[in-house]
């Protein structure tokens, strides 16, 4: 304890320690895990608050060890229940905020979740998926949260979700996260896996200010004049301004359908209308600015393949050594997850042959897929589950003949 109240940080003498100096080299061999606290901290959060559970810990450690150097604050908590609570609670103290889990705190999570879309409360949430359901297979990766990261919570609502495919992307999607979050005020959910939060790759830091930083809408107008969800006062958006707790302003929080000034309003059907749409449509008015994607050899594909996260990295091998043996096999690498991109899917079943969907769960994506292909091409799942890995074989196997690829 003498030790630690002796340290830099509690030495109000020491001079402040800058986020470069923390980062030192740029380039690093990091863990997805590690790039994603990289990412946090670059975008600005100061305040985590978590749990820690496999896969998942090491982004709790490492801003356990970090964030208290950037004058910012780590809380472990009970559970993964006050996290989530906590990490709200904090947004509206005006601070960038995250928590990371996986499957069972991510079930933990979801009521509140859900309050934080009905209140529109800027968050980031990172799901490293295991194997379920239940405590399952606490090691192994699997991408069995696809619907519960857009549905896990009752009733209307939709949801920013990004999933990363590599240590950079890690890094990367973290910023676009906390950018989002406060753009559009709304919880953004980061999809990982045991396998990428463990694999370690090149990872390369920017300069800290070159970091391209969306600000949350701020209030602009007099108190008097002010209705906190009320919108269109600046820039004829769907979002309404956001006050901080400590302001001159007032803003009365619940979770039951609400008027514009934030007073419940439970037995309105146009006031309940109104709102719920809305939360639609400040994301579904956006599509072009939310929607991540890559697409890799697809201009003159008759087979695609459609996946997102680990199992991208085995697809993209497949394509290359389909196109060794002569076959024209693409890939379509999702980023975004939710909204679900169906305007590039749409495109791209009027131009192959088949999709192939890659997916480490019985079958979600898959069903997604077909939804908006609309019976315009050929649809197939290749998966696995068990907590292994498919490999570029597994998806040639059923999707080429072998004497065609010799």
């Amino acid at each position: 304890m003498e030790l630690n109240l002796e340290g830099p940080v509690n030495d109000p003498e020491s001079p402040p320690i800058t986020l470069d100096e923390i980062v030192g080299k740029k380039t690093k061999f990091a863990t997805g895990n590690e790039a994603m606290v990289w990412g946090a901290l670059y975008a600005g959060c100061r305040v985590y608050a978590g749990y820690p559970i496999t896969p998942a810990t090491e982004i709790m450690e490492g801003m356990a060890k970090y964030l208290p150097l950037l004058d910012g604050l780590f809380l472990q908590m009970e559970d993964e229940i006050a996290a989530i609570s906590t990490i709200i609670s904090a947004s509206w103290s005006g601070y960038r905020t995250m928590t990371a889990t996986s499957g069972p705190g991510f079930s933990l999570m979801q009521e509140n979740i859900g309050y934080a879309v009905m209140t529109e409360t800027p968050c980031v949430i990172v799901d490293a998926m295991r194997s379920g359901p239940s405590t399952g297979q606490p090691t192994m990766p699997a991408q069995g949260d696809f619907n519960q990261a857009r549905w896990g919570s009752h009733g209307d609502q939709t949801r920013l979700v990004l999933a990363p495919s590599t240590v950079q992307e890690c890094f990367d999607v973290m910023i676009s996260a906390f950018n989002y979050a406060d753009k559009y005020r709304v919880p953004v959910i980061v999809l990982s896996d045991a396998a990428l939060a463990h694999l370690r790759e090149k990872l390369v830091l920017p300069e800290p200010n070159q970091v391209h930083i969306v600000p949350r809408p701020k209030v602009t107008i007099k108190k008097e004049n002010y209705h906190p969800f009320r919108t269109g006062y600046s820039r004829a958006s769907k979002v309404p301004e956001m006050d901080t707790w400590g302001d001159a302003y007032s803003t009365h929080l619940t979770g039951l359908t609400h008027d514009i000034l934030g007073h419940p309003s439970t037995q309105n059907a146009k006031v309940h209308r109104d709102l719920v749409q809305r939360f639609y449509d400040k994301l579904l008015d956006h599509r072009e600015d939310i929607t991540i994607y890559e697409e890799y050899q697809t201009k003159d594909c008759d087979i695609m393949l459609v996946s997102y996260g680990i199992t991208a990295r085995s697809c993209k091998e497949a394509v290359d050594i389909a196109r060794v043996a002569g076959k024209n096999v693409g890939l379509l690498k999702l980023i975004t997850l939710w909204p679900f991109p169906k305007d590039v899917i749409r495109h791209y079943a009027k131009r192959v042959e088949k999709i192939v969907v890659v997916e480490l769960a019985v079958g979600q994506l898959v069903h997604k897929v077909i939804e908006y292909v609309g019976g315009k091409c050929d649809v197939q799942l290749v998966n696995k589950i068990g907590g292994k890995l498919i490999s570029p074989e597994d998806i040639l196997e059923q999707q080429i003949p072998k004497k065609e690829m010799a």
